[in-house]
């Protein structure tokens, strides 16, 4: 049966701009050769600076040219064949961009978004930002859903993750996005999350027809700084010794894989607790994050892999790309429908940043997943989620909205020094005018 191919990246930019040289070689030596994927997908977390995120537009511009720029890279190491950018869009701080072969674009026939934040007063410095496509084949409509997250930090952060995870699935409500000059076709009510349109605007909390996380028809996949660690508590001075060390012997007790033991995320999984009904290809190699500053200083003359550990975090893996499994019903009808798992690594270090980037390279099938012929389909979370929509979510996303953009200004004027320059002028505009005024005063 023909395959869709996919390769979903995801990466914490620790607020810089990544280098695209350094990714696109990164990523073309992982790719699928002579032909590369067919849709490229790449959950961000920390983009940029929190006034840029928060304020996004114009400000936003330079950080993604740069994805921008190693995609256009990547794809030339393989001879053939160009991406367009289907979507690009972020929730604060947490940015999802998706690519596919420029052969596909005919075939696109509709996009959503969503978006939710769950950091401090529900602003987007943690958060997701999701996108679904509908792909046009000869048997229908290939339904695929991306979501780019970013959980709650810390050791001891382990039942605020799950919650945001909570929070997470009771707010991603997916309506139309403009394509071009166009609305893109939807099966969902006219709703938007534009993140500076009507969003703003008061509606009604009616929840009766609108698109949730998890649908009967739709493929689900998961990448983001989900932030699980190897420990609920921080690390003291003698546990230093027990961070792993290079080593290819799984038996060596400085080998990664004694540490993966009390992986919190494999843990929830297990438990039901997080990211309900995912699944994770296994997980061969090192932890993501923190690496030390003298890791990245090695990261920016080399692209071998060292293990140089910030002392005062465990290390964890913390970057993560889940799935959702093809349902019974789907499985049933042909054996030969599955998911696929070609690759499922970390990438080298990255100078800019103190986590490894993570990539997962999958294959679909190349047709829609069909409608169930029994509603109760054995309690697939494709028609009983776990959680409801949330009645008021248009309310909540507005509200953080505009919180984010007085922070956003608020910082934007304090920690920038183009906002720094702005409040300059003005106040010597101001000193000027009132020289002005006092000189007319006295004549």
């Amino acid at each position: 049966m023909a395959s869709l191919s996919i390769l979903n990246v995801t990466f914490n930019c620790a607020r810089e701009l990544i280098q695209p040289e350094a990714f696109a070689r990164h990523l073309a030596n992982v790719l699928p050769k002579p032909r590369g994927p067919d849709i490229l997908v790449f959950s961000l977390q920390e983009l940029a600076p929190i006034a840029y995120s928060f304020l996004g537009g114009s400000l936003l511009v330079p950080y993604y040219k740069r994805v921008h720029e190693a995609v256009r890279i990547t794809a030339s190491t393989l001879g053939e064949g160009k991406y367009g950018n289907v979507i690009t869009r972020n929730v604060g701080m947490t940015a999802l961009m998706i690519f596919a072969r420029e052969e596909l674009g005919s075939q696109l026939e509709w996009i959503e978004a969503a978006g939710v934040g769950v950091g401090l007063h529900e602003m987007g410095n943690k958060g997701a930002v999701a996108a679904r496509i509908g792909l046009q084949v000869a048997e229908g409509s290939i339904e695929m859903t991306f979501v780019a997250a970013h959980l709650a930090p810390m050791e001891n952060g382990l039942e605020r993750r799950n919650e945001d995870w909570k929070n997470i699935v009771q707010g991603l409500v997916f309506g139309p996005v403009e394509n071009g000059a166009k609305i893109a076709r939807t099966r969902t009510s006219q709703i938007t999350t534009d993140e500076d349109g009507p969003l703003l605007a008061r509606s009604s909390n009616t929840t009766h027809s609108l698109s949730g996380l998890y649908t009967p028809t739709a493929h689900l996949f998961l990448g983001g700084d989900l932030n699980y660690r190897t420990s609920s508590v921080k690390p003291t001075p003698k546990d230093y010794s027990k961070y792993p060390q290079p080593t290819k012997d799984d038996t060596d007790p400085n080998h990664f894989a004694h540490l993966l033991q009390d992986d919190q995320l494999t843990r929830e999984l297990e438990a039901g607790r997080t990211c309900s009904g995912l699944q994770e290809a296994p997980v061969n190699f090192p932890p993501t994050y923190k690496y030390s500053n003298k890791a990245r200083a090695v990261a920016a003359t080399t692209d071998g892999e060292t293990l140089d550990w910030a002392i005062h975090r465990w290390p964890s893996w913390c970057d993560r790309i889940l799935y959702l499994d093809l349902p019974a019903w789907m499985k049933e009808q042909d054996p030969s429908n599955k998911i696929r798992i070609h690759d499922y690594t970390a990438l080298p270090l990255m100078p800019t940043s103190d986590h490894r980037p993570v990539m997962l390279l999958l294959t679909i099938p190349q047709c829609p997943i069909p409608p169930p012929d029994d509603e109760d389909s054995d309690g697939d979370l494709r028609l009983h989620p776990p959680y409801a929509i949330n009645p008021i979510w248009r309310q909540k996303r507005a509200a953080a909205r505009r919180k984010e953009i007085v922070v956003g200004l608020g910082a934007y004027f304090s920690l920038t020094w183009e906002g720094r320059g702005i409040l300059l002028a003005m106040l010597i505009g101001a000193l000027g005018a009132w020289a002005v005024v006092q000189s007319m005063i006295k004549d």
